[in-house]
């Protein structure tokens, strides 16, 4: 057994303290990764606070993960000791079902595996990047190229394959009218691989302070959705909704700005939503989808695209003993656009 250091919840209440826990050696099919970096996700906090009602404690997050491989299995071909590699939502999945087969294992029939929070076959519960070092099947952990940068590449493992995915598979093009709703760790993303795409895009936020960052991020406008007249002037203007935001509210506000078979992408998820009013689905043939992370083949083609046109994420590198904090921050909206961890300033 492997003695690993890491931080964990012990209940829904208290904070993320010091954790010594163990991992199993690597079986002939898998990697020991020593953790660099790991990205802080939205959903880190909504399990430590056991907000999707699942949580098995102690809890230790993290599925945005940049390490280096420590040691391989007898078995393992397509990595080697030193290699830089990365770790996301998922650890495994079946491998057999239709799902699989497609390399779309984000969907697998028989469940995923997740990073955090999730059953191994032994029954010993998944334990997430907050701690120096994971272990993984080879066909789960994906290259990354020695042009990017570390830090800012973590939030590409969850933010930036969930972005990316959502606009690949609804065909996103040049020319088309995409707004992204929200400007954090997600909706950032979301800007930088919509414009890359030559989409015409507009970041919608409640937050007229955030103008400046839109644009800077590359975004065409603007558009303060507290101003009603800035809203009425883009009534049914849009292509593309990206929705990143996991707080409570409208889609209906939204789809009001959607043309004639545009579609609402819904990425966030909100703990409580609201009513629909189907008529403004019916009388445009608007549609609403909902987008997840993507498999594994589709997760390398995203980082070996960010490698090409050199995008990464806008990050704060905190040390662990910052995470409370971070987590404070974080629910507030303080943060550009998202923290990421240095393991290797752990105590």
């Amino acid at each position: 057994m492997i003695q690993v250091k890491g931080y964990a919840a012990q209940s829904n209440t208290t904070e993320l303290t010091p954790i010594v826990f163990q991992r199993n050696e690597p079986q002939e099919d898998e990697v020991l990764v020593d953790i660099l970096y790991c990205g802080i996700c939205h959903a880190d906090i909504h399990q430590a606070k056991n907000e999707y009602g699942n949580t098995i404690y102690p809890f230790v997050p993290g599925h945005e993960i940049i390490g280096r491989v420590n040691s391989i299995g007898n078995k393992v071909k397509k990595y080697k000791i030193g290699d830089t590699v990365g770790i996301g939502y998922f650890i495994d999945s079946c491998g057999y079902c239709s799902n699989c087969l497609e390399h779309e294992e984000q969907f697998c029939d028989n469940g995923i595996t997740p990073t955090q929070n999730g059953k191994l076959a032994n029954g010993q519960t998944t334990k997430g990047g907050y701690s120096n070092c994971i272990v993984v099947k080879e066909d789960y952990l994906l290259h990354i190229p020695e042009s990017l940068n570390s830090p800012g590449t973590a939030p590409l493992l969850c933010a930036g394959i969930t972005t990316y995915s959502a606009l690949v598979h609804n065909a996103v093009k040049k020319g088309d009218k995409v707004a992204i709703l929200g400007l954090g760790g997600l909706g950032h993303m979301t800007v930088k691989f919509a414009v890359s795409f030559g989409a015409e895009v507009s970041v919608l936020s409640t937050s007229p302070l955030k103008a400046d960052s839109a644009l800077a991020l590359g975004a065409h406008h603007f558009i303060d959705t507290t101003d009603e007249k800035q809203v009425s002037q883009v009534f049914s203007s849009f292509d593309f909704i990206i929705d990143t935001v996991s707080a409570k509210h409208d889609y209906n506000t939204y789809l009001k700005l959607l043309k004639k078979d545009g579609t609402l992408v819904l990425l966030g998820v909100p703990v409580e939503t609201t009513p629909l009013v189907t008529g403004l689905l019916t009388s445009r043939r608007r549609k609403i989808v909902g987008s997840f992370i993507g498999g594994i083949q589709q997760t390398q083609e995203m980082i070996n695209y960010c490698a090409t046109h050199q995008i990464q994420a806008d990050v704060e590198v905190i040390s662990p003993s910052y995470i409370n904090t971070a987590f404070e921050r974080m629910l507030k909206n303080d943060v550009k656009y998202r923290f990421v961890l240095d393991m290797q300033a752990m105590e």
